[in-house]
């Protein structure tokens, strides 16, 4: 039977479930009746971040355009791009055991894309919520739904897992932010979000990974 949390509170997660390695992290959400003319595109995204709470480098900035963190511990599972039907809207999977060890804690976050040219805000949404399920088995240990009444937050930390003692716990979150995933972006430390840098500044990484963060500059507006 699933843990159910609220705001604030945090929970075991591999001590009371020995053996526990892969994770399905669920996010699903509803839109209220809205006539503004445009779908919901809301998108998950994870943050592998170091004591500082800050990324390392960006590529352990896990979304829709870099789909895996360079351990492959932290994947993407897609962007259904207006929340429509039965079940998790969104979901990343992880691997406790391979994620590296460098990584103290990933959040898990969720961003409304173009939300101010499409004028739309988390008071928009509700029945929000996040899960955790145990991916071999497929059991739900974890939910925490979110009853807070957001206003005009663009982007929430929804939750985060992370590191005590040996073990992995997980933590209640719940927190809103202004400036969508742009804001998220510099909260954690993403160059990509630094609009003073230059390109060849900006992705010190691989091609790929600067091909993929380009188009998020363009999703941002950065």
């Amino acid at each position: 039977m699933a843990v159910n949390l609220k705001k604030g509170q945090k929970v075991d997660l591999t001590k009371g479930n020995p053996g526990l390695s892969k994770i399905m992290v669920g996010l699903g959400w509803d839109v209220n009746r809205y006539d503004g003319g445009h779908d919901f595109d809301l998108d998950a995204s994870a943050f592998l971040l170091g004591g500082n709470g800050k990324v390392a480098n960006d590529s352990n900035f896990v979304f829709y355009s870099n789909p895996a963190d360079p351990s492959g511990a932290v994947r993407y599972g897609g962007d259904n791009r207006t929340g429509a039907g039965e079940g998790d809207d969104e979901t990343i999977l992880v691997d406790l055991a391979t994620v590296p060890a460098n990584v103290e804690k990933i959040d898990f976050t969720v961003t409304i894309y173009d939300a101010a040219e499409r004028r739309q805000n988390f008071g928009q949404v509700s029945n929000a919520y996040v899960r955790v399920v145990d991916e071999s088995t497929g059991m739900e240990l974890i939910r925490y739904d979110l009853e807070e009444d957001f206003s005009i937050e663009t982007a929430i930390v929804v939750a985060e897992i992370y590191r005590h003692n040996g073990e992995w716990k997980f933590n209640a979150i719940g927190s809103g932010f202004q400036g969508g995933l742009e804001a998220l972006c510099i909260n954690f430390g993403v160059n990509v979000c630094r609009n003073s840098l230059t390109e060849e500044e900006t992705y010190p990484v691989s091609s790929s990974f600067f091909q993929n963060t380009a188009r998020l500059r363009r999703k941002i507006g950065a």
